[in-house]
């Protein structure tokens, strides 16, 4: 029985934009080769398989290759890389000196690694865009042995990043197929292959929410491939929609938070409807709850307010402006703009503090 490890997309030296803390992140990401590397060895992890975009891009500083090179030689298990279309093939691989337990496929074309038993089959982006199916008219041979690919790439027809159709994974005779690049886990069986793509291993804004990690697998003896998701990300990102109607909108928040939110990084995007919400109070109370927190409002003023533009009154005067131009209103954006003109307007009248 061999145990291994299917990881990908760990984009070291990521910008990680306007965050704060961006260089932070940054480090904290240069530091999970290190945490693998434990992790292998404290699990008994015979195999790595890493399926590219393992550097954000070509320019990678020296210190997070050190600490790459590092991690990697201290694996005790034998290391294989596909490099990706963020870290295709070139001077980034060819010259730096990689321990003797990593193995790197180089060429644009299916080339062959035999260990023992298994049998690995994979290629490498040598250029940012690979759009022909390297896997088209591939078939292992049937000598007994398990048969294993490695690749960064997708299941699609058509795709600038290495396209491989299921039907060519149904009919290549691979037990297993380790991908990369789509970031978001997935697997499937296609024919009597087991394909799987580990998404990211750790997320780096909120395009890239939810857990995080990677895929450890068992090859039992008699060559069956099984996986399962391991969770290893050291902060995820989360999104969470609270619909504030009739409720003090931080009493809403923190009824919907999950117990553990402290090493996360949180966008609450406040809904429904209410004429009194100050979604930077709520952020401000709620702050240390979290790593990094942003609360957004997206409430919108209650119809039955609308009712009082019948009033003669300052503020029913105020409200039929508003709603005239609500009625004019062509887009999302600028009926958001009259929502909020009429609650900060009706702020203003009846004295109240909005933020």
């Amino acid at each position: 029985m061999i145990r291994f490890i299917h990881s990908a997309d760990w984009h070291l030296d990521s910008s990680f934009g306007p965050q704060r803390d961006a260089g932070k992140r940054r480090q904290e990401l240069r530091q999970l080769p290190e945490r693998l590397a434990d992790y292998v060895n404290e699990n008994g992890i015979g195999l790595v398989l890493l399926a590219g975009d393992l550097f954000d891009g070509g320019n990678v500083y020296r210190q997070t290759l050190e600490a790459m090179s590092s991690a990697l030689g201290r694996m005790r298990a034998k290391v294989l890389i596909a490099p990706g279309n963020h870290d295709c093939w070139g001077p980034l691989w060819d010259q730096w000196q990689w321990p003797d337990n990593v193995y790197i496929f180089h060429e644009s074309r299916v080339t062959t690694l035999t260990l023992g038993d298994l049998v690995f089959h994979g290629a490498a982006f040598t250029a940012a865009e690979q759009s022909r199916s390297l896997l088209s008219g591939f078939r292992a041979p049937e000598d007994g042995k398990l048969h294993i690919g490695l690749f960064h790439g997708e299941i699609a027809q058509e795709s600038r990043y290495h396209p491989i159709r299921s039907a060519d994974v149904a009919e290549s005779g691979l037990a297993y197929l380790a991908l990369g690049h789509i970031h978001k886990p997935g697997q499937a069986h296609f024919g009597g292959t087991l394909v799987a793509w580990p998404g990211c291993i750790e997320g780096r804004g909120f395009d890239e929410t939810g857990e995080k990690g990677f895929y450890e697998g068992v090859i039992s003896q008699e060559g069956k491939v099984s996986i399962e998701f391991v969770p290893f990300a050291r902060r995820s990102y989360e999104i969470l929609t609270v619909d504030v109607t009739g409720k003090d909108p931080r009493t809403a928040v923190e009824e919907a938070l999950p117990e553990n939110t402290q090493n996360d990084l949180y966008r609450i995007l406040l809904t429904g409807e209410t004429d009194r919400v100050d979604a930077s109070a709520v952020e401000n109370a709620l702050r240390q709850r979290f790593y990094a927190l942003e609360v957004r409002d997206q409430t919108r003023v209650p119809m039955k307010l609308w009712e009082k533009r019948e009033e003669d009154s300052l503020r029913g005067a105020f409200l039929r402006r508003l709603w005239a131009r609500m009625e004019e209103a062509e887009t999302k954006e600028e009926q958001d703009t009259v929502t909020m003109a009429a609650r900060f307007g009706l702020g203003a009248l009846e004295h109240r503090d909005l933020g």
